[in-house]
Order: C-alpha cells, then sequence, then structure tokens
C-alpha cells in the first residue's frame, strides 16, 4: 500500500505498464498503434527496475514468432536479433551412461519448431523497447514499482516508482528520493513470473480463488562461445531423465545459434520433494553428460543467470482483470510447459490487454473493469494453445517423468485431434510447490561433485557472469516475516533448503567456531531476481520485493 505520511509528486498517464518484458512492451506498442491509426494520442508509461530493458530477461530460447508477425509484421526487415531459424530438432532420454532418442514423428504437432527462432529474449526485448520509444512510449529504466495506489473507490490507482536513497538501518540517506505516483486510467501489470505487486493485487480482489495454485520451475542458463567446428546453427536439443531421478520433474535444452553460441540449460520443477536437492548443481552434474559435453567441450562459458518460470497453465492462470488494471503476461502465467515457449503467449496477452484498454479509454473509461481482455482471452489462441497441454505437468507431477510423459504425449495427442477435448478432462495441480517440500528425514543428502572450473562451475563465478549488482547499503529486498524460522524450524524440518535451491548463494546457514549455533544468513546483493526463494520456501517464510530500482543481474544474449 502507499505511504500516505510521504509527499510524492505524480504524473498522469493514459496507461501505466509494470515491466518492461514482451508482454509489456508489446502492450506499449500496440497502445501507441492503435492510437496511430485512430488518429489520436495515447500516453503510455513503461517502468522497468532492470538498469536497462532487457536486464533482467532471461529465456532459452527458441522463440516462436507468430505474435511477433502479428504485432511487427517487418520486423525483419527492422533488424529485429532473430537471425538463426531452427534447422534441426533433437529430443533425448538420458541415462547415467547413455542416452535414446525419441523419434520427432512420436511427438505431437505441437512439439514442433519448424518455423521458430533461436535467440537471446533479452536481446529481442532491447530491440522491442527501441521500437517502443520510437512510436513515443515513455520507458524508465532502473524505476522499479514498489507499492501499488488506490483510489477512493478501492480500484488500482497507480504506482510508486523510483525510491532511491533509504540506508539498510531505514534512515535515509543524503540522496534519499521518495519517489514518484504514477497514475494510469488503466495499470497492466507485467512483472514476469512471481510478480511482487501481483501477488499483492491477486490476494486483494481474490483473483486466484477459481484457480489452481500456481506451479513454478527454476531455470538455469548459461552462455557459451565455442569453436566454429563444432557450432551447428539451429540445433535444438531437449533431453530428460538424468541426473534427476523420476519422481523430480524436469530437463535440459541446448541450442545452436548467432556467432558461434551455444545456450545450454535445465529447469528443476519446484514440486520436488527432496529438500537436499540443488537445481545448480544438478545443473553442473548434468553438463558432465556425453550428450552434452561434446556440445561445449573446448568453448568458454560467458554468461550465467537463473529465473522462475510459471508452470500451471490453463489451470492456475488466475482471474485477468480487477478494477483499474490487469495482469499480461508471466504475471499471469501463460508458459506452454511441453513447449518450453511463453513469450509468444506473453506478447498476445499484452496486445490483448491494450486492445481493451485502448477501447475502453475511447469510450471514456478509466479505472473499472477490462472483462473485454478477460473475453479475448477466453476466445484467444493463447487459450487454446495451453488448453492442448493443460494436463501434460499435472501427469508428470503424478506419475513421474517417464510414465507422465508417455500419458502426456497420448493426452496431447488425442486433445490435439480431438479438438480439445480429453478424456482425462482437466486434472488439477492439487498442492503448491512450497507444500510438496518433504522432512529431511524422508531422504538422503546428495553428493555433488566438486565444479573442476572448465565444464562445471561454483556459484560465485556464475554470479559473477550474470553482472549483478546492488547497492549493499539498502534495506534487504529478501524480507523473512519471522527471523526465526530458517533455523527454529527449516533447519531441524527440512535441513534449511534455502541453501541448495537458490541458485546465486544467496542463503547461507553459518556455525560459530565449535561447529554449534547457527545462525541463517542473506547475501541479499547477490540475488539475481529469480524469485525461487519466494516459491520454493516450505515456510513460505521469505517475501522477495524490489529493491532499489537498476539492482540485480544486466544480462546480455541470456
Amino acid at each position: 500500500m502507499a505511504d500516505e505520511e510521504i509527499a510524492r509528486d505524480s504524473m498522469e498517464y493514459d496507461v501505466v505498464i509494470v515491466g518492461a518484458g514482451p508482454a509489456g512492451l508489446s502492450a506499449a506498442i500496440r497502445l501507441k498503434q492503435l492510437a496511430a491509426a485512430a488518429g489520436g494520442e495515447i500516453s503510455v508509461a513503461v517502468l522497468e527496475k532492470g538498469a536497462e530493458v532487457g536486464a533482467h530477461i532471461l529465456s532459452g530460447a527458441v522463440i516462436d514468432p507468430i505474435s511477433l508477425n502479428e504485432l511487427i509484421p517487418d520486423w525483419k526487415e527492422k533488424g529485429a536479433p532473430l537471425t538463426t531459424p531452427v534447422t534441426k530438432d533433437e529430443f533425448k532420454i538420458l541415462g547415467p551412461a547413455g542416452s535414446s532418442s525419441l523419434p520427432t514423428f512420436l511427438m505431437p504437432p505441437l512439439m514442433n519448431n519448424h518455423g521458430n527462432y533461436i535467440g537471446s529474449l533479452s536481446n529481442l526485448t532491447k530491440w522491442l523497447g527501441g521500437e517502443a520509444e520510437a512510436l513515443g512510449v515513455e520507458i524508465y529504466p532502473g524505476m522499479a514499482a514498489s507499492d501499488a495506489v488506490f483510489d477512493d473507490n478501492g480500484a488500482l490507482k497507480g504506482v510508486i516508482a523510483g525510491v532511491f536513497g533509504v540506508a539498510k538501518d531505514g534512515t535515509r540517506k543524503p540522496d534519499y528520493q521518495p519517489g514518484m505516483e504514477l497514475h494510469g486510467k488503466y495499470v497492466l501489470i507485467a512483472e514476469g513470473a512471481r510478480g511482487s505487486l501481483a501477488k499483492v493485487l491477486q490476494q486483494r480482489f481474490d483473483l486466484c480463488d477459481k484457480s489452481d495454485p500456481q506451479k513454478y520451475g527454476i531455470g538455469i542458463k548459461e552462455l557459451w562461445e565455442v569453436p566454429a567446428e563444432q557450432h551447428k546453427p539451429g540445433l535444438v536439443l531437449h533431453t530428460v531423465g538424468w541426473p534427476l531421478d523420476d519422481k523430480s520433474g524436469g530437463g535440459s535444452f541446448l541450442y545452436h545459434w548467432g556467432e558461434r553460441y551455444v545456450s545450454v540449460g535445465f529447469v528443476v520443477h519446484l514440486n520436488y520433494k527432496n529438500p537436499y536437492l540443488s537445481p545448480f548443481d544438478e545443473f553442473q552434474r548434468h553438463k558432465l553428460h556425453p550428450e552434452i559435453s561434446h556440445h561445449i567441450e573446448g568453448g568458454k562459458r560467458v554468461a550465467y543467470g537463473a529465473r522462475a518460470i510459471t508452470e500451471g497453465g490453463l489451470q492456475s492462470v488466475p482471474k485477468l482483470v480487477f478494477p483499474g488494471g490487469a495482469l499480461i503476461g508471466c504475471s499471469a502465467g501463460f508458459v506452454n510447459v511441453p513447449r518450453i515457449k511463453g513469450s509468444h503467449n506473453a506478447m498476445k496477452t499484452g496486445m490483448m490487454a491494450a486492445e481493451a484498454a485502448f477501447a475502453a479509454i475511447s469510450a471514456g473509461r478509466q479505472r473499472d473493469m477490462l472483462d473485454e481482455y478477460q473475453d479475448a482471452y477466453r476466445q484467444s489462441r493463447v487459450f487454446k494453445d495451453l488448453n492442448l497441454v493443460r494436463n501434460a505437468k499435472p501427469l508428470l507431477s503424478k506419475l513421474g517423468t517417464f510414465w507422465g510423459g508417455v500419458v502426456g504425449m497420448a493426452d496431447m495427442w488425442t486433445t490435439t485431434l480431438l479438438g480439445g477435448f480429453s478424456f482425462l478432462g482437466t486434472l488439477s495441480h492439487g498442492k503448491s510447490d512450497a507444500a510438496s517440500t518433504e522432512a529431511a528425514k524422508k531422504h538422503k543428502p546428495i553428493a555433488y561433485p566438486k565444479p573442476d572450473g572448465v565444464l562445471t562451475f561454483d556459484k560465485p563465478s556464475s554470479v559473477y557472469l550474470s553482472n549483478t549488482n546492488h547497492d549493499e547499503d539498502q534495506p534487504s529486498h529478501l524480507k523473512l516475516k519471522d527471523a526465526s524460522i530458517p533455523i527454529a524450524v527449516n533447519l531441524p524440518e527440512y535441513a534449511e533448503p534455502a541453501q541448495r535451491y537458490c541458485p546465486a548463494g544467496v542463503y547461507e546457514v553459518l556455525y560459530d567456531e565449535s561447529g554449534k549455533n547457527p545462525r541463517f544468513q542473506i547475501n541479499a546483493q547477490n540475488c539475481v531476481h529469480c524469485k525461487t526463494c519466494d516459491i520454493k520456501d516450505p515456510s513460505q517464510n521469505i517475501v522477495w520485493t524490489t529493491p532499489e530500482g537498476g539492482g540485480g543481474p544486466n544480462y546480455a544474449n541470456l
């Protein structure tokens, strides 16, 4: 909620968009396109917590250009950074020593990557930002939207952004700035997965009452430069299996693209049970498999990042509209898990929300319900896309990777052939990812190999490559509801899994010289803004909030 005791200047816009990702920028561009076509004007502001547009954007990424084709049909001529078409699709099941290939003809048609492009979503987002600014969109990088502002009727009025200069102890430093209120006739929330404002709005307006809990994965990615002779531009490789066991869901991606780049990454579904599992270390171990190592041996790791991914799909999409605004992109969760794609749906939902907001403003409306956007979603290809794969994730959770994959493939085939009908109906996800974590006594610690510094690495050197930086003299943006819980509850019950699920070494349990008296330490300056802690903490005691704008990673080519 806004702090009423602090006097702030305000700026008025027709539409305020929180987040300069694919969804937010697509919405901004579409608004300006519609205004130009109508011979009018519309004022649009986009707030971005990263130091620059694209700084916090991370994805695989094999990009389906369907929404880009619709938004900017001449994107190739305009120089969009998508220049590597997919030329070959491979899918393999890994064992500890070998692998087996799954013929592509067994895969449902929706899994085919023909016509898609390999690239950097961060770079594409930077390019979209330039296109938006050329149309007159005002983009404010380094401006974290930290609080929501509501009008007298309870509708979302705007956000507070640009609070700077608060010291670690909460006092105001000489460069203190109280921030500004940016008001809009409508506010579109495009923060990405597990957005902090989206959480507040979902609770305030009961947006999740009729949907399943959102499900998530943690995606960890490295970018490698490899020798020219082993570079295969356009190759797409996906794997499941080793090093994860059948009960721990996840898989890998490996894409050859650009100038001798190989993107290699690993996704772990965050409903895993074993609190000793470390997604980061599973990824490092994965790279040692011969099917993976031969792609990057002799190369150089040049970038690293991590980000939570929405995986709940159709069942977990909340109500999208509320008085004064709407959720777009991964703030609501439109990732197609089997396809490992979401940017095309994020962009389309941004465009649909923009069309609804423009029509409403043109009709003289403001701060009401954009029901037209909700209706458009129900009739859209986004809904159809998610509907065809709605049981894939629940089946993996219930049956494990092997049988869940087999039954899931069959269900996707029949659902596709029968126009959306599934013999299984619509399966539920059940409990949250946090509640899926089991007690440590039910599991054994996992012995991970030490990094070799050639193919495998530690967390500190990885965070260094993410270009992460925060002003250390600011309050920690990682809040504990109860400071005693990590040691009093999570350590004895779950072996404090924050030490392992965080891919950036933010959380540590430290002991005194005698090996006793544990204490919980938060290294907030290491945070790469993946949001895993907010999702996976079994006590739901960690709350991720926005640090000062401009803090966090600064991704390039990721």
